[in-house]
């Protein structure tokens, strides 16, 4: 019997727990070390020490989580509900240091233990939330629906996330504005995980409900002696790599470059804004075309698009709008279709067992491609000479432009010819 179609109010449940997830991310990963490098004096390079080290830790932990997670894949829901513990407690601990003084040199402490706490806590639900989406037996034409809507919720929360501390740091200071974004996000968080407990009581998959026997299977050096798995992991990374790039650069970008710091809520809006409007075209895309011929569509257009913040300068500011309008329509189908290939592969090879070591190494691409991406761009710009907030020199400048957008068209680019060379064995059509 084929499977029925999801529903509108199925895709909402399931999509719902996406808002939080993003919503408690965003803070975590851009506004943590800031609030503790300013509020609490704490110093930026050993911040940024701890902060590598963590990323790594967190990056390499994703495989591990995903083979526990399939072992004990019975108990796939409470795993979600630890993972949820584990992100709620240490992200409350992380806006609240004050509320227990800690003596110079424990509040690093206190700042790497409670990061751990919520990275590991975030990886726990984000790999098992995508795992049960994946395994939710829908329609080959339908699972693009099912990663749209919750990277739908995902931008939503980004958005909340973006504008609500500006909201709360004009009416407080710093750390009253972080305080009260942490006891906001429980609440918001436990009415996005009902939600989705309702959804997987109603349309949960089957698969996760009554796993298979658990099989021996390989980490992630195992998954990859698949060629399905090499290519599409391959191209999975080398794509994140040529979005970590800019993401890492663009406030420095934007301020240094374009001289329009105030404008910089402005431009991520739009930029996440447009991806969100622009992910059911890519949806359409994905079911006219195939999944990944619609995602390599997505990278030309983005490097099309992106090309043009090289030659931008000071008070450029309408044209980088645009930019954001156009390089960000492109997002959807980055965030949306990768996940829905996996999907199918899981469907199509009878591998539902190990759904949370495919997501789980989906995880470690894209964090491991951030570490790289942060390891090598900012070191090479302060080889050429560019120092952040400090006037520059017309080379240093065209030098952060050519780092910010020409290297990530060109590793995009890379992407692209991969993933149409790739295309054959990647493509699962009805």
């Amino acid at each position: 019997m084929s499977a029925a179609p999801p529903d509108r109010p199925q895709l909402f449940l399931y999509g719902a727990l996406a808002l939080p997830l993003s919503f408690a991310g965003l803070p975590l990963y851009l506004h943590a070390p800031d609030f503790y490098a300013t509020a609490l004096l704490q110093p930026i390079a050993v911040l940024g020490t701890v902060l590598l080290a963590l990323r790594v830790v967190d990056a390499f932990q994703d495989p591990l989580i995903g083979a526990l997670s399939d072992r004990y894949s019975a108990y796939r829901l409470e795993i979600v509900f630890a993972g949820t513990v584990l992100l709620l407690v240490g992200f409350a601990g992380l806006f609240n240091p004050a509320v227990s003084p800690l003596p110079d040199g424990l509040t690093l402490v206190w700042f790497a233990l409670c990061v751990f706490l919520c990275t590991t806590g975030f990886s726990i639900v984000t790999i098992n939330y995508q795992a049960l989406g994946g395994l939710w037996e829908v329609p080959l034409r339908d699972r693009t629906k099912v990663t749209g809507i919750r990277e739908a919720f995902g931008l939503l929360g980004v958005l909340t996330a973006s504008i609500l501390p500006a909201i709360l740091q004009a009416r407080s200071d710093p750390a009253q504005s972080f305080s009260l974004l942490s006891i906001l996000l429980p609440p918001v968080f436990l009415v996005g995980v009902w939600l989705f407990l309702c959804w997987y009581r109603a349309a949960g998959p089957a698969a996760a409900k009554h796993p298979s026997a658990v099989v021996a299977a390989p980490g992630l050096i195992g998954l990859l002696r698949d060629p399905w798995a090499r290519r599409f992991y391959g191209v999975f990374f080398v794509s994140s790599l040529a979005s970590a790039i800019p993401a890492v650069l663009v406030l420095f970008y934007i301020r240094d470059r374009l001289e329009a710091e105030q404008s910089t809520g402005l431009f991520l809006v739009i930029y996440f804004l447009s991806g969100a409007l622009l992910l059911p075209v890519w949806q359409r895309i994905a079911v006219r075309t195939g999944k990944a011929k619609a995602w390599a569509i997505s990278m030309v257009l983005a490097v099309a698009t992106f090309l043009w913040a090289f030659t931008l300068s000071a008070g450029d500011i309408l044209p980088f709008a645009v930019i954001c309008i156009l390089s960000g329509s492109a997002l959807g189908a980055d965030l949306a279709i990768p996940p829905a290939i996996v999907a199918d592969r899981l469907h199509a090879a009878g591998d539902q067992p190990r759904a949370a070591r495919y997501f789980a190494a989906n995880a470690f691409c894209a964090k491991s491609a951030f570490a790289l991406a942060t390891g090598l761009s900012l070191p090479a710009l302060g080889i050429l000479g560019y120092q952040p907030g400090q006037p520059m020199a017309a080379g240093v400048g065209q030098s952060l432009a050519a780092v910010y957008a020409l290297v990530p068209c060109l590793i995009k680019t890379l992407a692209a010819i991969w993933l149409f060379r790739a295309m054959p064995v990647l493509e699962n059509r009805d």
